[in-house]
């Protein structure tokens, strides 16, 4: 038996999403229900976004955490994408839309399980086509482990993995986190 699988406008998934209870991420047309996050997901993500928000408060960049999409084109596609980011900064100040970001300069996702494979592949590869976008930063919530993805040319990302002792330098908004930052009452930090 075969039935048919729904394809959503832009539209109609952002009035949906903004009835729903939950979340759902959109891939050109489709949407995918959102997953919880441990404790130490969650802990993470409020330590980086806490630390982020009382550095940039004041200035001209925004930090959003979980519950705030990010839109993009999709890699050689001309299909819309929305993803909820663990943590997302915009320093743009043509970024009015209430309920998503257009140009991100900092994107956060703390690894889980059930999300890894998306953010290390599909999620990359995507969130690297954004203009905007100078830093994509993965968090290990097993381990003190931090990889940065950073675009020190257009088009051209490096790869920087940090452990115990570095500092997450993030040039995008000038400033710095140690892993007692990020990693604060999580593996006895």
């Amino acid at each position: 038996m075969r039935s048919p699988i729904p394809v959503f406008s832009v539209a109609e998934y952002l009035a949906a999403e903004s009835k729903s209870e939950l979340r759902h991420e959109y891939l050109g047309g489709q949407i995918f229900a959102m997953t919880g996050g441990s404790k130490a997901h969650n802990i993470i993500t409020l330590n980086i976004a806490s630390c982020l928000r009382s550095k940039l408060q004041g200035g001209a960049c925004d930090v959003f955490m979980s519950d705030m999409k990010v839109k993009l084109q999709a890699a050689n596609q001309n299909k819309t994408i929305f993803y909820y980011p663990d943590v997302v900064v915009t320093c743009n100040s043509n970024d009015r839309d209430d309920y998503f970001v257009n140009y991100p300069c900092v994107i956060f996702e703390v690894l889980s399980p059930s999300t890894e494979i998306s953010d290390r592949r599909e999620k990359l590869v995507n969130y690297q086509t954004i203009g905007s976008l100078q830093e994509y930063i993965l968090v290990s919530q097993d381990e003190i482990k931090v990889e940065v993805y950073r675009q020190d040319l257009p088009g051209n990302w490096t790869k920087e993995i940090l452990a115990n002792e570095d500092k997450l330098v993030l040039n995008s908004v000038n400033l710095s986190l140690t892993m007692t930052d990020i990693y604060d009452d999580i593996f006895g930090l």
